[in-house]
C-alpha cells in the first residue's frame, strides 16, 4: 500500500476496530495497571487475556514466551507490555499483507468464497467499489444462485458501487454465471470480474464440488483465472472460523484472506490466529458497513489500532 494512504487507513481502523481495541487494550491495561513487576501471576493473567482475544494457542504461547523472557532479562515493566505486544503483533503480521494480484492481460478474475454470513456478498461489492476508486473497470458476477435473495442483494450493492452485474435466474448453474461474466468482461475490455459464491455448510460435499467446477470454468473462459480466490472470514466467529476455513482451503486453491466485521468484535487477535494457522496473506479487512469500509490490510496500522497506547 502506498505510504501516503497509511494515515487514512489508521484512522479508519481506529474507528472501525473500536471494540477490538477497547476489549483487548483495556483488558491488558486492567492486568498490568498498578503492578510493580511483570511477575508470574501477571504473565499468567495476560495469557488468559490473549487467549480470550482469539490470538490462538500457538501465537499466545509465543507472545507470552517473549514477555516472560523480557521480564527476566530486560526487567520489562508492566506498563511497557502494551507497546511491546504492539511491536510483536506488527512484526508477526508485516509479512502477511500483499496487494491484489492482477492478470498480466485481460480481466483479473477474483472469486470470493466462505461460509454463509461471513459477508461475501457485501465484500464483493466493496472490493468492486475499491477497485473502481483506483480507476479499474469492474464487473460483478452473482454466482450465488442458491439463495434467491443473493442476486438481488448484490444488485443493490452493485448499483451503489456504480458497477454492472451479471446474473442468472435463481437455482441456475453458478459456473455459467462466471463464464458469462468473464466473457462479457473480455468483450468489453474491462479490468476485473469479482464473483460472489454460495456458502452452504449444510451441504459441504456438493458445495465444494461446485466451487471446484467454478474454478475450472473460470480457467476455461480466461487462461490463468481465477487470479485470486479470496476466503472471506467473519472475525467475530473466533476459532470456529478457522475450522470452517480449513474446508475451503482443502477444496480450492485459496490465495488470500479478507477479514470482515472487525468492527463488531472485541477479539481482534483472530487476525494472528488465522494467519498462523493458514499461512495465507491478508489482503483486506472490513471495518464497517459502508462501501468505503474495506481497506487493504496494514500490519502496523492494525497493531496500533488494537494495541496502541491511549491517544496514539
Amino acid at each position: 500500500m502506498a505510504q501516503e494512504a497509511a494515515p487514512g487507513l489508521f484512522g479508519r481502523l481506529r474507528v472501525g476496530l473500536g471494540r477490538a481495541r477497547d476489549g483487548l487494550f483495556s483488558r491488558i491495561q486492567a492486568v498490568v495497571g498498578g503492578r510493580r513487576a511483570l511477575d508470574a501471576e501477571t504473565i499468567e493473567e495476560l495469557e488468559g487475556v490473549l487467549l480470550g482475544a482469539d490470538m490462538g494457542a500457538a501465537e499466545t504461547e509465543r507472545l507470552i514466551g517473549v514477555l516472560r523472557e523480557a521480564a527476566a532479562t530486560e526487567r520489562l515493566a508492566p506498563e511497557e507490555v502494551p507497546e511491546r505486544l504492539r511491536e510483536l503483533v506488527a512484526g508477526d503480521l508485516r509479512g502477511a499483507a500483499r496487494p491484489l494480484r492482477r492478470a498480466a492481460s485481460g480481466p483479473t478474475v477474483v472469486m470470493m468464497v466462505g461460509v454463509n454470513g461471513s459477508g461475501k456478498t457485501t465484500t464483493a461489492a466493496k472490493l468492486a467499489h475499491l477497485l473502481r476508486s483506483e480507476g479499474a473497470t469492474t464487473l460483478l458476477a452473482a454466482a450465488d444462485t442458491f439463495r434467491a435473495a443473493a442476486a438481488e442483494q448484490l444488485g443493490v450493492w452493485a448499483g451503489r458501487a456504480g458497477v454492472d452485474l451479471v446474473r442468472h435466474t435463481a437455482g441456475g448453474d453458478p459456473s455459467a454465471v462466471i463464464f458469462d461474466a468473464v466473457t462479457a468482461a473480455q468483450a468489453r475490455g474491462l479490468d476485473s470480474v469479482i464473483c460472489d459464491t454460495a456458502g452452504r455448510l449444510h451441504n459441504k460435499a456438493n458445495l465444494m464440488a461446485e466451487l471446484q467446477k467454478m474454478v475450472r470454468v473460470a480457467g476455461r473462459a480466461c487462461p490463468g483465472a481465477p487470479h485470486e480466490v479470496l476466503l472471506v472470514l467473519d472475525a467475530s466467529t473466533g476459532q470456529n472460523g478457522l475450522v470452517q476455513a480449513c474446508v475451503f482451503t482443502e477444496a480450492v486453491r485459496v490465495t488470500g484472506l479478507v477479514l470482515t466485521k472487525l468492527d463488531t468484535t472485541a477479539r481482534g487477535g483472530i487476525v494472528l490466529a488465522v494467519h498462523r494457522a493458514l499461512a495465507l496473506p491478508i489482503l483486506y479487512v472490513g471495518v464497517g458497513e459502508g462501501l468505503a469500509d474495506l481497506r487493504p490490510f496494514d500490519a502496523d496500522a492494525f497493531a496500533t489500532a488494537v494495541l496502541g497506547a491511549d491517544g496514539a
